[in-house]
């Protein structure tokens, strides 16, 4: 089995807020893989003490232990008992009912001798290889399909929108969210390759249209994570207006991070 993980920061003088972790349990029979894209907040009252990194530090942390020791729970069942979890670390110091607690879009992927089991929730990506080159993205697109309109002010979003119906869902203060997650499975012999992007490395496709998702994952696979997060932040430095503005979080440079793990070797 090949992993790689890269994960860089927007700027270097700001801390990184994504998360990404992969287990491969001692067994051997299987693992699994997490990334986080921690919600940047506009400047203002939050309700919470902590920062974006530490929460996505907590969540990822729980994410990962509780996707190898509850094996035989469903993904979106440890996402919910993550977020219980992560929610009981800082509730008698902080407002969780705030629209701005501290929050995090979701990629999980766990994988056994007889399947591949996949949770997204919100707007990163998960890339899915058959053995035959096909590569299907798994997206949560709520966010996407809203208006313009819809998105013209963090105030509006807050109100409307953010983990409402009709609007789109993070993992934030309340378990519940985990049922709004996509998620699926797969027979463990019809996947090659996975690979999990947050939206500052899935630019190369969304936003600079570089080339399509099997493009992406090609490239990962011939030259490296570490290829296609510099090749996003190329196009960001002579293409700055290229960057997305969804929710006030309009960034030249955003955090980017990449999993990929190669569940069958080439033919």
């Amino acid at each position: 089995m090949r992993t790689e993980l890269v994960s860089e920061p927007g700027l270097a003088d700001r801390p990184n807020e994504d998360f990404a972790s992969v287990a491969l349990p001692a067994s051997g029979q299987g693992g699994s893989l997490v990334v986080l894209d921690g919600v940047t907040p506009p400047r203002g009252e939050t309700g919470c003490l902590h920062s974006v990194p530490w929460f996505t530090a907590r969540l990822g942390g729980a994410l990962t232990e509780l996707t190898v020791s509850l094996a035989d729970a469903p993904l979106s069942d440890v996402l919910s008992r993550a977020i219980a979890r992560t929610s009981a670390a800082h509730a008698g110091t902080c407002d969780l009912s705030h629209p701005r607690t501290p929050q995090a879009t979701v990629v999980l992927a766990r994988w056994s001798p007889v399947q591949v089991e996949y949770l997204v929730l919100s707007d990163s990506a998960l890339l899915v290889e058959a053995p035959d080159g096909t590569v299907t993205a798994v997206l949560d697109d709520r966010l996407a399909r809203l208006p313009r309109s819809a998105l013209a002010t963090d105030a509006l979003v807050d109100a409307g929108y953010r983990n409402k119906d009709g609007g789109f869902f993070t993992a934030a203060a309340d378990p519940a969210v985990a049922a709004r997650a996509v998620t699926g499975a797969l027979p463990r012999e019809e996947v090659r390759t996975l690979m999990a992007l947050t939206d500052g490395a899935a630019r190369w496709v969304e936003t600079f249209r570089e080339g399509d998702w099997a493009d992406c994952l090609a490239l990962v696979r011939e030259q490296g994570a570490r290829a296609l997060v510099d090749r996003v932040r190329e196009r960001e430095r002579v293409d700055a207006a290229g960057a997305p503005e969804f929710l006030g979080r309009g960034k030249t440079h955003d955090d980017a991070t990449v999993v990929y793990a190669e569940l069958r070797a080439d033919p």
